[in-house]
C-alpha cells in the first residue's frame, strides 16, 4: 500500500491569498500534494505537514476535524526565517471506516516518514491521535520519551462503548498498551483543579514527570530540558489561555500565553532527538477572526526555526566539543557527572544504569538545567536523579 492512499490532495485556491504568495513566504517555498503525490525519499524534504479530518474521539470539540485546511491558510502567509525550508504538505489523512483506520492510517504514515528521516507535523483531529502517532514508534520498535503539553491528565476511565481511545482517556491506551515501548512521560502545563488526585498519585508512582502551569508562570525555560529529552510531543491547543487561542470548545481562562507556546514549540524543533509532533484540538468553529489560526501557524513556524537551528550536540560527540563537572554527595551515589556543550550551553547529567540492567550501556544521560548542577554541588541529590534512576531498575 502506497501513502498517497492515505490522503486527499490539497486545494491550493483554498490556502492561496487573492493577490498570491510572495516569494518569501512558505507557500512558495513549499511543495504540496496537488496533482500528483510527491516522491518521498530518505532525505527529500526535512519536515512533512499531514492534517488529519477526524474528530470523532474529541470530548466535546466536535469541528477540530476541519482546522487543518484554516492552518495553513495562515501558515503558508509567513516568511521564512533565516534558513532554507524544505517542507512537503502531504494533504489530509482521510477519516477511516472506523476511528482505529484512521489510527493505523496515522501510526503508518509517521512511521515511514521517520523511518525516511522526514519529521512529521500532524495537525488534528482531536488529542487521541497522539495514541496513533505514539503507535508509530511501536513499528519501529523504538522506546519513546513522551512529551504532552497539556492543560489536564487525559486518564478518565476508558468504559466508551468500544472506541479504541478518547481525547480524555488516550493515555490509558499509551500507558497500558503491550508491548510497552513507553519509557518515560512528562506533562507540561498541567492545572491542578483540572487534575484528579489519584491520576496525579499515579503519575508519582511510575516516576513520571509532571509540572503545574505555575512553574513557569515567570520562566518558561524550565521547560527546555523536559523538552529536549522527547522523542514525540502532543500539543492540545487547550493548553492555552482562551484570550490567546480560543478556537477549541473546552479552552479555559488560565494556559499558557501565545508567546510562551512559540517557545515551546522552538524548543521542540531544536531538540535533536525529537521525531514527530502533534498539534491537536484546534477547532476554527470557534475562532475569532482566525486568532487561533494565526497562533497555531507562528507557533509551528517558532518549530520550524528551531528545527533549523538544531545544535546538534546529541549524542555527544565529539567530547572535546564537551565540558565534564564532577560533584562529590553528602549521601547516596557518592559521585554525579554532568556535561555541558560548549556549542549551546546546555546541561545533561549521567545516571547509572543499576547492575545488570543494561550490558551495553553503564550510563543513561538525561537532560538536565544549571540548577540541578548547583544541587549536586551543594551535596544533595537532584530529584530528576532520582526519578530517572527508578525507572531504570
Amino acid at each position: 500500500m502506497s501513502l498517497s492512499d492515505f490522503f486527499s490532495p490539497l486545494s491550493l485556491d483554498k490556502i492561496t491569498p487573492k493577490q498570491g504568495f510572495y516569494t518569501s513566504q512558505l507557500g512558495l517555498k513549499a511543495s504540496f500534494y496537488t496533482d500528483e503525490f510527491p516522491e518521498l525519499e530518505e532525505n527529500s524534504y526535512d519536515i512533512a505537514i499531514i492534517g488529519v479530518l477526524d474528530d470523532r474521539a474529541a470530548v466535546n470539540n466536535n469541528g477540530c476535524a476541519l482546522g487543518p485546511d484554516y492552518f495553513r491558510a495562515q501558515f503558508y502567509l509567513l516568511h521564512e526565517g533565516d534558513f532554507t525550508t524544505k517542507i512537503v504538505d502531504l494533504g489530509n489523512i482521510k477519516a477511516g471506516a472506523s476511528i482505529s483506520d484512521t489510527y493505523i492510517a496515522v501510526k503508518m504514515v509517521v512511521a515511514e516518514l521517520i523511518k525516511l528521516h522526514i519529521l512529521p507535523v500532524i495537525i488534528g483531529g482531536g488529542q487521541d491521535l497522539t495514541y496513533a502517532q505514539y503507535m508509530a514508534y511501536e513499528a519501529l520498535e523504538q522506546k519513546v520519551d513522551l512529551v504532552v503539553v497539556d492543560n489536564r491528565f487525559d486518564l478518565d476511565e476508558d468504559d466508551h462503548d468500544g472506541i479504541e481511545a478518547r481525547s480524555d482517556t488516550y493515555l490509558n491506551k499509551i500507558f497500558l498498551h503491550q508491548p510497552n515501548y513507553l519509557f518515560n512521560f512528562s506533562n507540561i502545563g498541567y492545572q491542578t483543579y483540572f487534575v484528579n488526585q489519584d491520576s496525579l498519585r499515579v503519575m508519582n508512582k511510575l516516576y513520571f514527570d509532571v509540572h503545574r502551569l505555575g512553574e513557569f508562570s515567570e520562566d518558561i525555560s524550565p521547560a527546555e530540558p523536559i523538552i529536549r529529552n522527547a522523542n514525540m510531543l502532543s500539543f492540545d491547543l487547550s493548553a492555552i489561555r482562551s484570550s490567546d487561542a480560543g478556537a477549541n470548545a473546552n479552552a479555559g481562562p488560565n494556559g499558557f500565553y501565545g508567546e510562551q507556546a512559540c517557545r515551546i514549540t522552538r524548543y521542540a524543533g531544536m531538540n535533536d532527538k525529537l521525531s514527530s509532533i502533534g498539534f491537536y484540538e484546534f477547532n476554527p468553529a470557534f475562532d475569532n477572526n482566525g486568532q487561533s489560526a494565526m497562533l497555531l501557524a507562528q507557533m509551528v513556524w517558532y518549530f520550524v526555526d528551531g528545527y533549523y537551528n538544531r545544535k546538534k550536540d546529541f549524542p555527544l560527540t565529539p567530547k572535546s566539543q564537551y565540558l565534564i563537572y564532577r560533584t562529590s554527595l553528602n549521601e547516596g551515589p557518592g559521585e554525579m557527572l554532568f556535561v555541558k556543550s560548549k556549542k549551546s550551553d546546555r546541561w545533561w547529567m549521567q545516571v547509572p544504569y543499576p547492575s545488570g540492567v543494561s550490558k551495553n550501556e553503564r550510563y543513561h544521560l538525561i537532560p538536565c538545567r544549571y540548577e540541578d548542577y548547583n544541587t549536586a554541588v551543594n551535596g544533595e541529590v537532584p530529584d530528576l536523579w532520582w526519578r530517572t534512576y527508578q525507572k531504570l531498575l
